[in-house]
């Protein structure tokens, strides 16, 4: 039986993988034989790839120049957005990064892969309440434009708290475009959104929540993700193994989520709030 988790042959495109899950899964995937293309501000150590490209991802002509150089040296059979800022960065930079670069970024590669290829993002479990912000998102999901999706961030930022919103932004882009991008390329488009986990990104969520994150529930254990444990899911999703797997936002935070929305969790948010 052929190995549907092998990347042999696939050329992939990750943005964002210096460090945390973006760097645990280019590791886990070059352990399947992918070839890497590597885009970040700094320069991984941790895998082999046929190049690096240093790209600032709130940039949109950065972000056109590496889809161009990047599509000129091959096929991009997969790509894998998996840059992030957290809340304490400021909220254009957050936004530009986790949201409207990430969609940018997959809108400019998707023309250029091979049917059958697929794009993978990752969003987080801060975006659990997306299905109550349809209203206040719909209007930038309308707005295909890099520059005027930015001038809308930037006039509606004191309307909500950056990380999560972002989160929640790229969980609705991936769920209305997913099955069009199945039906008119043949290209499928995921995303995950992880628990709490450990990543360099840690102190920030401490910074920002304090408590709130340390005391988030962890199901499987008490204890945060590894990044492997991030990245499997991601490689999962990006393989042949899930090819009719499109348009989906897949939890990886140990069942919490699913159970909080099914009131089996219960949260107590002023005992979530306190110090341990």
């Amino acid at each position: 039986m052929d190995n549907l988790l092998s990347y042999e042959g696939k050329r992939c495109l990750f943005a964002g993988c210096f460090s945390g899950m973006g760097e645990a899964t280019a590791r886990i995937v070059e352990s399947l034989g992918g070839t890497i293309v590597a885009a970040d501000i700094k320069r991984p150590t941790s895998f082999g790839f046929e190049r690096f490209h240093e790209a600032d991802l709130r940039d949109v002509d950065a972000i056109e120049q590496l889809v161009s150089e990047t599509a000129s040296g091959g096929p991009i059979d997969r790509l894998f957005y998996c840059a992030g800022l957290p809340g304490t960065r400021p909220k254009p930079d957050v936004m530009a990064v986790n949201f409207v670069g990430l969609r940018h970024t997959v809108e400019r590669v998707a023309p250029l892969m091979p049917k059958g290829g697929a794009a993978v993002c990752i969003a987080s479990s801060a975006g659990l309440g997306y299905m109550s912000t349809l209203e206040r998102v719909m209007p930038l999901m309308e707005i295909e434009d890099h520059a005027a999706a930015m001038d809308w961030v930037v006039k509606h930022q004191d309307e909500y708290e950056a990380y999560s919103f972002s989160k929640m932004c790229t969980i609705i882009y991936v769920l209305r475009r997913g099955a069009l991008l199945a039906q008119e390329r043949g290209i499928r488009l995921n995303c995950t959104s992880p628990g709490p986990t450990d990543t360099p990104m840690v102190p920030a969520f401490i910074e920002q929540s304090g408590p709130m994150f340390e005391n988030f529930p962890k199901p499987i254990g008490d204890r945060v993700a590894t990044p492997e444990e991030q990245g499997w899911p991601l490689a999962f999703l990006n393989s042949d193994a899930a090819s009719y797997v499109a348009g989906e936002n897949f939890y990886a935070d140990g069942g919490a989520a699913n159970a909080m929305i099914m009131g089996s969790l219960k949260i107590d948010l002023a005992k979530l709030a306190e110090k341990r």
